[in-house]
């Protein structure tokens, strides 16, 4: 009975150990994960040209985005986050409007910030950052926008006046305030329309049309909370997340 009792032991002992080890394989530091981080990466998104203006409703399988090529936000800036968000993006334009949809496969969401150019960096948030005057590819406009619809801008370090950035029209899948972390698997867009008039009221903007090429990069954030993490297109070749280092950006070609 005593060796029954000795053998029983050192299985569970046994058991014990593998248990941990395990653990600790699973808790291996995340910076370790493998990452797509290439600065020879060629980094260009080819934006085509729409006929007519469309509505914007959110809805990442609406017709005129169904022909359209979407990029996927793949390198981690910082900390790798225990659950690693998918991001794709689509970019179009007409004569007098550009168009972009983020789709996002997530978890861990939350969404308080409601205010105008307040931090909504610090909620689930997807970010396009781009420099419309070719003559000046690194003076740049940044549009932040978290999962509920609120909106960030600067251009050159300085704050877009809130009036102008209401010309931007936004549409969200989310609702505006997730003040219950969603932890479980979600998936949401944004969608907006930017005026090219609006942003000549801060920049010389080279219009979009055949062969035009700008400077842009896109990103996916969430500063805070239970899965914070930074995440871009274009590769961004520095070691403390900083999204605003525009000689990183890739190029958006205008078809």
């Amino acid at each position: 009975m005593n060796k029954k009792i000795g053998k029983n032991k050192r299985a569970i002992l046994f058991l014990l150990v593998v248990f941990h080890l395990a653990v600790a394989i699973a808790q291996e530091p995340r910076d370790k994960i493998p990452v797509k981080a290439n600065i020879k990466d060629n980094y260009t998104y080819t934006v085509k040209k729409l006929k007519k203006a469309i509505k914007i409703d959110g809805n990442w399988n609406k017709a005129q985005w169904r022909t359209v090529d979407s990029i996927e936000l793949t390198n981690y800036m910082g900390q790798v986050p225990i659950f690693r968000p998918t991001v794709h993006a689509k970019m179009m334009y007409d004569d007098e409007n550009l168009y972009v949809i983020f789709l996002v496969k997530d978890r861990y969401v939350s969404c308080t910030t409601q205010d105008y150019n307040g931090p909504v960096y610090k909620d689930a948030c997807v970010e396009f950052f781009f420099s419309p005057d070719t003559s000046f590819p690194k003076r740049y406009f940044n549009l932040e926008i978290n999962c509920g619809g609120t909106p960030l801008m600067g251009y050159n370090a300085k704050k877009v006046d809130v009036q102008h950035i209401k010309e931007i029209e936004i549409a969200h899948s989310l609702p505006q305030i997730v003040n219950t972390v969603i932890t479980e698997p979600v998936t949401w867009t944004i969608e907006y329309r930017i005026p090219l008039a609006m942003l000549e009221k801060y920049s010389n903007v080279t219009h979009p049309k055949h062969g035009v090429i700008w400077d842009a990069n896109f990103y996916k954030i969430a500063e805070k909370g239970y899965n914070p993490h930074y995440i871009t297109w274009s590769f961004v070749n520095s070691v403390k997340p900083n999204f605003h280092l525009p000689q990183f950006f890739g190029k958006i070609k205008f078809q």
